[in-house]
């Protein structure tokens, strides 16, 4: 997640406790129909085509876990927060979904293998992102992707991480990895306004 107004970083954040408020920014909750019809779009052209398994991993409160299973895909989300997972499980009870309260970077899905593995802001908050990658590149059935969605935010102590450390990241995945980035910066449509840090999205496929 992005510096919050206090200046804290979301490393500090408890996040059950901002459960509660999670969904008022725009991109959280998605209740602008605006700013959730640019995301539903973005996921679609994202995602595979054809319904499928996805893992959605730091799901917060389940904004695009919702997106994906109403385009047709079986929804796992994962999240350390047990209030961000009672919200998830409410916000797509009758649907197709799971919710379990874990650790993103190794979650607790066992043998199960995805079509899609998708991550919103949470890989640069990781103590090992590289092998929080690989991890995740394991639990893709072949022809599978990863869609990630990271961004560098604030000025004063800048957090995140950049599209070319990320990229660089995924160089030593096994297979021939294919690698698609997608800035995001220029829509303000995604945010609910007018954004000047860096926000994209890679679409990484592993060969």
């Amino acid at each position: 997640m992005e510096e919050n107004r206090d200046g804290t970083t979301t490393s500090s954040v408890d996040w059950d406790a901002e459960a509660a408020d999670f969904d008022d920014e725009p991109d959280h909750g998605l209740r602008d129909p605006d700013v959730r019809r640019a995301w539903a779009a973005r996921l679609a052209s994202w995602l595979p085509a054809r319904p499928g398994d996805l893992l959605d991993l730091g799901c917060g409160t389940g904004s695009l876990s919702l997106l994906a299973a109403e385009q047709g895909h079986r929804v796992t989300g994962v999240d350390r927060s047990p209030a961000m997972v009672k919200l998830a499980r409410t916000k797509l009870a009758g649907r197709d979904a799971v919710f379990l309260e874990g650790d993103a970077a190794a979650p607790p899905v066992g043998e199960q293998r995805f079509d899609a593995v998708l991550v919103r802001h949470v890989l640069w908050t990781l103590p090992d992102p590289g092998r929080a990658l690989s991890r995740w590149r394991h639990l893709l059935r072949p022809g599978g992707r990863l869609v990630l969605v990271e961004g560098v935010w604030g000025t004063v102590s800048p957090v995140g991480i950049p599209a070319d450390q990320l990229t660089a990241l995924l160089t030593p995945l096994a297979g021939r990895v294919r690698v698609r980035v997608e800035r995001l910066s220029d829509d303000p449509a995604l945010w609910g306004r007018e954004v000047t840090d860096e926000r994209y999205a890679v679409v990484a496929l592993p060969g």
